[in-house]
């Protein structure tokens, strides 16, 4: 049964785990025949450490003199010769009794851990170290950070609201282009026209497009564009027969008498183009005109470049400036989604 050294046991555990003293020794003796009777020796068990004794201390009664033969130290029966085991967890089977002696019955086990100091790291993950220290709480693991579903929505719905202002800005810069390398032909797209005479939008295009000619870019000239209901004259033939007014040779001009928009126009020059085996042009139209016409061109298998004019109605006003590139981005963006061009009626589509 638990000795009176019961209550000593739990505050020598408690000094030990506040990190002193630096080395823990606990004592367990048992006394032989003790099995509950009455005058049978008591059971004690003793825990005991470094300062709990002096030079002459007895077992059990911590700095009081007394005597185990002037043994030093914790009560580890060194007294009598017994070599004691030193190391972690190690005991004497026969250490001596109280007084010196040695009863043939009794048995002692001494059992030794290092301490250890307050800032050491733990033994065992699996709570603080029983030798001194406390263990020092876990790093939380670095969780990989995923792609959460409201940072793709907000994402997309960026993209979509930056796609329009960034397609405005990209027919604004290919307005201000003016490409002019040597090609295979030049191509005028037509625009409206009154009974054979173009009209001032179509008139300046056809104009810039005889300056491109006659500076060497292309040896021949493509006026394309069809009619309105009721008309007698098509947008291609009117602009042939004003190029042959300005003195530009017949045969270096081709009318293409069919299209009522910009992709019917370059689907019918496409054609043109795999019959006589061509491939590069200079797409000559009005500046906010210039990008949708140019991916019209590529998309059905043209080299393109644009030229446009920079006189005309079309470029006359900021304010119509504005409504063209506007319009236009629009138009741009309704024939990526749909492949058609748009409904709008206007003099350049």
């Amino acid at each position: 049964m638990p000795g009176a050294g019961e209550d000593r046991r739990g505050s020598a555990w408690q000094e030990e785990a506040s990190g002193h003293p630096a080395e823990a020794t606990r004592v367990f003796t048992r006394h032989a025949g003790s099995t509950g009777a009455p005058g049978a020796a008591a059971e004690w068990t003793q825990p005991l450490s470094h300062a709990d004794y002096t030079d002459t201390g007895t077992p059990g009664t911590p700095g009081t003199p007394g005597a185990t033969g002037g043994g030093a130290g914790p009560w580890t029966g060194a007294s009598d010769g017994d070599a004691e085991r030193e190391g972690p967890d190690s005991f004497d089977t026969h250490p001596p009794a109280r007084g010196g002696a040695r009863p043939g019955g009794e048995r002692t086990r001494v059992m030794r851990r290092p301490g250890r100091a307050p800032d050491a790291a733990p033994d065992s993950p699996d709570g603080p170290d029983r030798g001194g220290g406390s263990r020092p709480p876990a790093p939380r693991p670095v969780r990989r950070r995923r792609f959460r579903l409201r940072w793709i929505v907000t994402f997309v719905l960026l993209a979509v609201l930056a796609a329009p202002p960034a397609t405005w800005a990209w027919v604004w810069y290919t307005a201000r282009a003016d490409e002019r390398p040597a090609s295979d032909a030049i191509l005028v797209l037509g625009a409206s026209q009154y009974n054979g005479r173009p009209s001032p939008i179509f008139e300046a295009r056809l104009a810039h497009a005889e300056t491109l000619y006659r500076e060497g870019v292309a040896p021949v000239l493509i006026t394309v564009g069809g009619n309105q209901p009721g008309d007698n004259y098509t947008e291609g033939g009117s602009g042939r027969d004003w190029l042959v007014e300005q003195g530009v040779p017949a045969d270096d001009v081709i009318a293409i008498k069919q299209g009522s928009d910009t992709l019917q126009s370059v689907e019918a020059v496409s054609g043109v183009y795999e019959r006589r085996g061509w491939s590069s042009v200079v797409i000559v139209t009005d500046p906010w005109h210039s990008l949708r016409s140019r991916e019209m061109a590529e998309d059905h298998g043209m080299e393109a470049a644009t030229s446009p004019s920079r006189s005309g109605p079309a470029v006359i006003k900021r304010e119509t400036q504005l409504w063209y590139i506007t319009r236009e981005t629009a138009s741009l963006w309704y024939y990526w989604i749909f492949g058609d061009s748009s409904d709008i009626e206007v003099d350049a589509a």
